[in-house]
């Protein structure tokens, strides 16, 4: 038997394990060498010719890669912005195109908005100076026609056409030098100063799943956490506790989280505990595997597809719709929302954290009612009282039988 454990064990380390870590690597690199816009909102502002020029040129440049909303003025494109309708609009007119952005929706989008006005610009600029070269081209050909029908006068030199002629150079001159058309960008919801590159926010995102997982494994594991209140009270004032030490870092530390304090530390501590309520549940119905799999979902799974470092239009279609159904996706945009977005469009978020919180509370508060069975079933069948099992000899008669110190005592077996 053991010679065939250990072969097992081998076989276990050399090839099941690898093919684990191989998927584990998939599941963070795979979204990390496919970041590219897919259906990005964005907004244009006005509805002139300018306007769809750009939003066709885009079209065809990037297919896909936005979801355009128009909008009548700048105002009412800020206010989109801020109210998580779009990541950024394009205010596009004849002396130039203003990007309104929003780095704290994510850095990495605000950028490629900036890129994407430069672009446009590049493309008004070169339409520009094609007009003034195709208008220069008709004024030489005005001027050559003047010179051909003067040639054949003889000595005709007036001061009237010379005048024409120095007009028609002068014109020439001006149609070689295009206006170049600016890029002005507006950031309308800036990222902290003190993380302007929103590093500091994810880094202080990825850990909370990790630190979930350790929660629940703890509570579920701990000897003196007998009944399941116990274990539901510890989690939530754990995760409360954790989300303050996390709150104080990130901000009184790193000055990452400037706004609406005592939110941000409410949706911290929600998002801890609707990891560890579930990596509790699930080890208390399932033991040791429980806590494997809790791992692999919500690390592997949902750390790598939360969108935390870019944006979940960033990531592929399937990607982005898994990662905002899991615990650290939907914490990440929910913190977001809630710390520099005064909570606009987190409802959705918000109600898919509150639901694997209470899973994982209700698998721990009556998980014991379907493990009860089975253990119920492995008593019934021990073998120390099964039929063919050697009882220990009686005693004479009047001999004293010893009995155990606490052998009247109730067995507890951890379980309201």
């Amino acid at each position: 038997m053991s010679g065939h454990r250990a072969w097992r064990e081998v076989v276990i380390a050399a090839a099941a394990l690898p093919v684990v870590i191989t998927l584990a690597v998939m599941a963070f690199a795979w979204p990390a060498g496919r970041t590219s816009p897919r259906d990005v909102p964005v907004g244009i502002v006005g509805t002139g010719p300018a306007s769809q020029h750009a939003v066709e040129g885009l079209t065809r440049a990037k297919p896909g890669a936005f979801d355009f909303h128009l909008y009548p003025d700048r105002r009412s494109a800020r206010s989109a912005i801020k109210n998580r309708d779009v990541y950024g609009a394009f205010v596009i007119s004849g002396h130039g195109i203003t990007v309104l952005k929003a780095t704290a929706a994510g850095p990495s989008v605000a950028q490629l908005l900036t890129d994407v006005g430069q672009q446009l610009a590049d493309k008004a600029t070169l339409q520009i100076a094609r007009q003034k070269a195709a208008e220069e081209k008709a004024v030489e050909e005005k001027a050559a026609e003047h010179k051909a029908s003067e040639h054949g006068a003889a000595g005709a030199h007036s001061p009237a056409k010379a005048d024409k002629r120095a007009a028609a150079q002068q014109g020439a001159t001006d149609a070689g030098s295009p206006a170049k058309v600016l890029v002005t960008a507006v950031d309308v919801v800036p990222v902290a100063a003190a993380d302007p590159r929103g590093a500091v926010f994810s880094s202080a995102v990825f850990p909370l799943t990790v630190c979930g997982i350790m929660i629940g494994a703890f509570v579920t594991m701990a000897r003196g956490l007998a009944r399941p209140r116990h274990r539901v009270l510890t989690l939530l004032v754990a995760c409360a506790v954790a989300a303050l030490g996390v709150y104080l870092v990130a901000q009184g530390f790193l000055e990452a989280l400037p706004h609406h304090h005592v939110a941000t530390w409410a949706i911290l501590s929600l998002d801890l505990l609707a990891v560890s309520a579930t990596a509790a549940g699930l080890i208390r119905l399932l033991g040791p595997t429980g806590l494997g799999l809790s791992a692999a979902l919500m690390v592997f799974v949902g750390n790598a597809f939360s969108g935390a470092t870019s944006a979940p239009e960033m990531l592929p279609k399937s990607v982005d719709h898994i990662g905002q159904w899991l615990p650290p996706g939907a914490g990440a945009s929910l913190l977001r929302d809630t710390t520099y977005f005064d909570g606009n469009a987190g409802d959705g978020h918000l109600a898919v954290l509150v639901l694997w919180s209470v899973i994982g509370l209700t698998a721990v508060m009556f998980g014991h009612w379907v493990i009860r069975e089975p253990r119920e079933a492995r008593g019934a069948t021990n073998p120390a009282t099964g039929s063919g099992t050697l009882l220990p000899a009686l005693p004479e008669s009047g001999a004293a039988v010893p009995m155990p110190r606490h052998a009247h005592a109730r067995r507890h077996d951890g379980d309201d």
